[in-house]
């Protein structure tokens, strides 16, 4: 499998063939990071003026637009000067939405799409708790939000004006890591999904797969061993760059960069190019259940 695969793509009105979509769908799916390293959202100067970590709530992970509500969260002060803001995130969603429809149009109709973030703050130096330490190899899984196998599908861009690459480590393929982690992986305990649900800590019930998920995700973070020793790569995605992958499957560890724009879709796994590929079909065919 390869780790990453670089695109020269210029041009987010990009439309290739079928045959060539195919093909960047199968290496997405088995966990590759695609890279457009050409592929440049340009800010104007008043939407620069928000690549500044001070303008972050401290409090939030990062700054956040909801288009359903037209609205901006995660951000310090009053409304004075966010329109700006909102017209900036507004445009990244519409460009990296269109790009993967562009790219991957077998995706279109089964797409849901998610909020558009912006990341101001360094990756180095965030004081936080090892299990919230993205400097940790990990695959993504949201305790709040059981997605019960849907995938996560999301749209990178380094929008730092320093030239300042954002570096990743990509680490083993998901079947891979998740031979070595399942044997140590507890079942869940019966009543909790339900509870967890029941007083809203959780938007939805989680699933054995969620739970399963959630304990790969915290047992490669808390690991150290493994996060030294396991086979990995280091890329640097240089600033003005573009990357995709699917965050659920391609083990990944932010190291350094600051100013990073992200956009997330959901995509059912049945809408795959190949279904069997998912983590979900990959860990229910290692446990020998149905998971959701």
């Amino acid at each position: 499998m390869r780790r990453i695969q670089t695109l020269q793509i210029a041009d987010w009105d990009i439309r290739p063939p079928a045959a060539e979509s195919a093909v960047l769908a199968t290496d997405l799916e088995q966990g590759c990071v695609l890279y457009l390293p050409q592929l440049k959202f340009a800010l104007d100067a008043e939407e620069q003026r928000w690549l500044d970590p001070n303008r972050a709530d401290p409090k939030a992970k990062n700054i956040s637009y909801d288009a359903a509500t037209d609205a901006v969260a995660g951000v310090i002060g009053d409304d004075v000067g966010r329109e700006s803001l909102r017209r900036l995130l507004a445009r990244y969603r519409a460009q990296a939405i269109g790009l993967i429809e562009r790219l991957l149009p077998a995706y279109v109709d089964r797409l849901r799409i998610a909020r558009t973030s912006l990341r101001p703050v360094s990756v180095e130096g965030r004081a936080t708790s090892w299990r919230k330490d993205d400097t940790r190899l990990h695959i993504d899984a949201f305790p709040s939000r059981p997605n019960g196998g849907e995938r996560i599908l999301r749209v990178f861009h380094n929008a730092n004006p320093d030239g300042a690459a954002r570096v990743w480590r990509i680490g083993e393929p998901f079947e891979e890591l998740a031979r070595r982690f399942l044997p140590e992986i507890t079942p869940p305990v019966p009543g909790v999904a339900w509870l967890l649900e029941t007083l809203h800590i959780t938007k939805s019930r989680r699933s054995r797969y969620d739970h399963i998920m959630l304990q790969l995700h915290d047992r490669m973070k808390a690991d150290a061993e493994y996060q030294q020793k396991v086979s990995q790569v280091t890329v640097p995605f240089a600033a003005n760059s573009t990357w995709i992958c699917f965050s659920d499957q391609a083990s990944h560890a932010a190291m350094s960069g600051q100013h990073l724009l992200e956009q997330t879709l959901h995509l059912p796994v049945e809408a795959l190019y190949d279904p069997e590929r998912s983590p979900l079909r990959i860990l229910e065919r290692l446990t020998h259940r149905v998971l959701v």
